[in-house]
C-alpha cells in the first residue's frame, strides 16, 4: 500500500483520547494530532453555547481530519490521532483515506459525567455528553481496533492499546 499505519483514538468526551493519544504517539514516536485542534472556531462556539454539532457542522472538520491522516500515512512514519470520531460513516471516511487502526476508549457515561466535572478550560460542556453518547457507534466487528476500558489509569490503557496494535501488526 506505500503507507504507514495512523492510530485514531476515539471515544466520548472525557474519556481520555487526548492523553491516551498524546502518551500512546509518544511511545510509538510518531506526530500526534488532537483532533480537536481542526474545529472551526464556528464549531466550538456552537459546543461552548451547549449546541450539539450536526453533521453538515462536522463536514470541515472531518475534512480536514482526513486530508491529517492521509498525509500522515503517506509519510512512512504515520501518525496518532485523538478525535471523537463517534460514526461508523466518520470511520469509514478515515478508512477511505488510509491504512487506520482504532483504539475506542469505552468509558461509563456516570465516570465521563465525573471526568467532565473536574475538567478546566474546555470547550466541551458536560451538557453535551448525553448527546454523544446518543451518537456513539461502537466499532464493528470489521473494522481495525481494539475498544478498551477508559476507566484505568492512562498508562495502564495506553499498556493495553500498544499489546493490542502490536499484536494487529503482527
Amino acid at each position: 500500500m506505500g503507507e504507514t499505519r495512523v492510530v485514531i483514538v476515539i471515544g466520548v468526551s472525557a474519556s481520555g483520547k487526548s492523553t491516551v493519544g498524546g502518551k500512546l504517539a509518544a511511545r510509538l514516536d510518531v506526530p500526534f494530532l488532537e483532533g480537536d485542534d481542526l474545529h472551526p472556531d464556528a464549531n466550538r462556539k456552537k459546543m461552548a453555547a451547549g449546541v450539539p454539532l450536526d453533521d453538515a457542522d462536522r463536514r470541515p472538520w472531518l475534512a480536514a481530519l482526513t486530508e491529517w491522516i492521509g498525509a500522515a500515512a503517506t509519510s512512512h512514519r504515520g501518525g496518532v490521532v485523538a478525535c471523537s470520531a463517534l460514526k461508523r460513516a466518520y470511520r469509514d471516511e478515515f478508512r477511505r483515506a488510509a491504512d487506520v487502526w482504532f483504539v475506542h476508549l469505552a468509558l461509563d457515561r456516570e465516570v465521563a459525567r465525573a471526568r467532565l466535572a473536574h475538567r478546566k478550560g474546555h470547550f466541551m460542556p458536560a451538557a453535551l455528553l448525553d448527546s454523544q453518547f446518543e451518537a456513539l457507534e461502537p466499532l464493528g466487528d470489521d473494522e481495525p481496533g481494539v475498544t478498551l476500558d477508559a476507566a484505568g489509569t492512562p498508562e495502564e490503557t495506553v499498556e493495553a492499546a500498544l499489546r493490542a496494535f502490536t499484536r494487529s501488526n503482527d
